[in-house]
């Protein structure tokens, strides 16, 4: 579970992330930036359209999501609040292609300042 510090959660907070900042996209994730010029840690939205799925494939995508992000929390800028809209593809992803799409995504918009070891560089299973 992604810690509180970590969450973007006030309707106004999200409305200024679309007016006020950048997006960047793939097939399956929209991710929007807004630098808040200050050193707080970042905070993450993740939003799933109903058009993506019933609630148990909504809720499903927004966890695997939340776990990506959860990961890499250490590696990601302070000062910015991000927000991340999943499209209809991601519903057929397990954690895995999540976990690539996202790094795409990222590192499109340059938001990943270390390098994200995977577990299979790591030496682990997965």
């Amino acid at each position: 579970m992604l810690q509180k510090r970590y969450r973007l959660k006030r309707r106004n907070d999200f409305r200024r992330v679309f007016r006020a900042g950048t997006s960047v996209a793939n097939r399956q994730f929209v991710l929007y930036v807004y630098d808040r010029g200050n050193d707080e840690p970042v905070r993450v939205g993740v939003s799933v359209s109903r058009k993506v799925g019933n609630a148990v494939t909504r809720n499903r995508i927004r966890r695997l999501v939340k776990e990506v992000v959860r990961r890499w929390v250490d590696c990601l800028p302070n000062g910015v609040d991000l927000i991340i809209i999943a499209r209809a593809p991601a519903a057929k992803m397990d954690y895995h292609q999540v976990k690539s799409s996202l790094r795409h995504v990222f590192s499109r918009a340059k938001l990943l300042s270390k390098p994200v070891v995977t577990e299979k560089e790591r030496g682990g299973s997965g």
